[in-house]
């Protein structure tokens, strides 16, 4: 059985008494941290130990007990009667703090050794332990209780003692035949809420090897992302190479003119001084409402991959492994806005990847060398061309494409996510096995065409530029449906 792990998000309707005794709490939740993460560098092989070994080694050194009455570094020092929960949630925090920054620390040195071993000067810096502490008290079993949909009993370090408190809850209900986790107090502001993950069990999918080898008709759902006006293109295929639908997800040239505005108006209010200041964000708001609309937008493209995934049973989702996409040369507005684009082509790739596992499907990657110049039928290179151009050459970002040897005709972004899904398909074959010819099926929720027709000999310049009309199984959305007032609205009114 796998597992998939999500998070409720819920509001504390408390007043500014009950906000103080939380800020107090988790001040002290810090504290116990950073005493543990200290204990930890000094006994380093600690972290050679289990989970459950380190902590009871840990609790030796800084707790008393009937058998080891006086501990070396008592936990006393920071602050007295500590319940016991409270005391283990903030080992165990500091303890994967630990984990993670002597792993890195090894990495570093190991990446030094071999830059030296080459002769060769090494100018990255060491990793450095946590300055500050400011992680959230995670609410162990003994410390919340007597939970509702609507109200919770917890403990808490009111800056002068442990007292119970009966907060409100409000926001999303949890599923009722959930598995919860231990609820985390978190707090953004004067505001205070509870984070409780939730778990889910089912049927641990097949390995993609044992998929694509062992089921020519295993689905895969092949997506490009892409930076123009079609963020998204994704097509269905099984390994046989049958294609069954394809969807084009819009929106990229508004989401582009939004960034572009808002671009527009910090470098407007930076001539106003023609400095930056020191250590502070300058245009923060600027740069927050440009950031949450890259962030939502990542999650309901994200989100609409899935489910085109879900309703073709597909069972594997294909990206391109994009990671060395720098901007090009131009005015400040262009880069900046390329530079956002491909952040988010990681970030729809990231948030596809959870959500599609907790739909029972997997996630790869394949290489991205030519999957925009080869052709998905005969594998030869291609023509990419605007309407009413002649159909040679490559230019990039154009919408349409030709391929001279099997005179095949489309748009160019569908054909790069055929390339895409064949790509996993070839991964696995033997060695020396010709790829199977993909074939179009002519039945319902089928693409029946992928040759552009205009009436005459010039391709069509509609929204998707599939077909003249919109064939069975194409899927085309003219927008993200952002409305007008992109340039007024804040992150949370944006909608797909």
């Amino acid at each position: 059985m796998a597992k998939a792990t999500t998070t409720i998000k819920q509001v504390l309707t408390s007043g500014p008494e009950q906000a103080a005794w939380f800020a107090a709490n988790q001040v002290l939740y810090n504290r116990v941290c950073a005493f543990y993460f200290a204990i930890i560098q000094a006994h380093v092989k600690i972290l050679d130990l289990s989970k459950k070994e380190a902590l009871t080694a840990l609790e030796k050194l800084t707790h008393p007990t009937k058998s080891h009455s006086a501990p070396i570094m008592p936990l006393e020092e920071v602050a007295e009667n500590i319940p016991a929960m409270f005391r283990r949630a903030a080992l165990n925090a500091a303890l994967g703090s630990a984990r993670s920054f002597f792993s890195h620390l090894q990495k570093w040195q190991k990446r030094k050794e071999k830059a030296e071993a080459k002769g060769m000067k090494f100018h990255e810096c060491p990793p450095v332990p946590p300055r500050t502490w400011n992680k959230s008290a995670v609410l162990y079993a003994g410390m919340c209780k007597q939970r509702s949909e609507k109200s919770m009993v917890i403990k808490v370090w009111t800056g002068t003692c442990w007292s119970w408190i009966k907060v409100r809850i409000t926001g999303r209900k949890l599923p009722p035949e959930a598995s919860l986790g231990s609820p985390q107090l978190i707090g953004k502001g004067s505001q205070w809420g509870l984070h409780t993950p939730i778990e889910k069990q089912f049927k641990s999918p097949d390995k993609i090897e044992k998929q694509v080898t062992t089921n020519a008709q295993t689905k895969m759902c092949a997506v490009d992302l892409n930076l123009n006006e079609h963020i998204a293109v994704c097509t269905i295929q099984t390994v046989e190479g049958s294609i069954l639908a394809t969807k084009f997800i819009g929106g990229g040239r508004r989401l582009c003119g939004f960034r572009k505005k808002l671009f527009g108006r910090i470098a407007h209010n930076r001539k106003k001084t023609g400095m930056l200041a020191e250590n502070e964000q300058d245009n923060a708001n600027l740069w927050n409402n440009m950031r949450h609309v890259d962030e939502q937008v990542a999650h309901l493209i994200s989100v609409r991959i899935v489910q085109f995934a879900q309703a073709y049973d597909a069972s594997v989702l294909v990206f391109e492994h994009l990671g060395n996409l720098k901007p090009t040369k131009g005015k400040y507005s262009k880069r900046g806005n390329e530079k956002r684009a491909y952040w988010m082509k990681g970030r729809i790739f990231k948030y596809a990847k959870y959500k599609a596992y907790k739909a029972g499907m997997l996630t790869c990657r394949v290489h991205p060398r030519n999957t925009s110049r080869e052709c998905a039928h005969c594998h030869s290179l291609v023509a990419r061309y605007h309407a009413n151009q002649p159909t040679e050459g490559y230019r990039y970002g154009a919408p349409l494409v030709y391929c001279a040897q099997c005179a095949m005709k489309g748009h160019a972004d569908r054909n790069a996510s055929l390339v895409i899904g064949q790509r996993l398909a070839t991964r696995y074959q033997p060695k020396g096995k010709p790829q199977t010819p993909r074939r179009e099926e002519k039945s319902s929720g089928v693409a029946i065409c992928q040759d552009a027709q205009s009436g005459g000999t010039q391709p069509s310049t509609g929204d998707a530029r599939h077909a003249d009309t919109n064939e069975h199984g194409t899927a085309q959305e003219r927008g993200m449906r952002m409305g007008a007032c992109f340039r007024y609205c804040s992150p949370t009114t944006v909608s797909m």
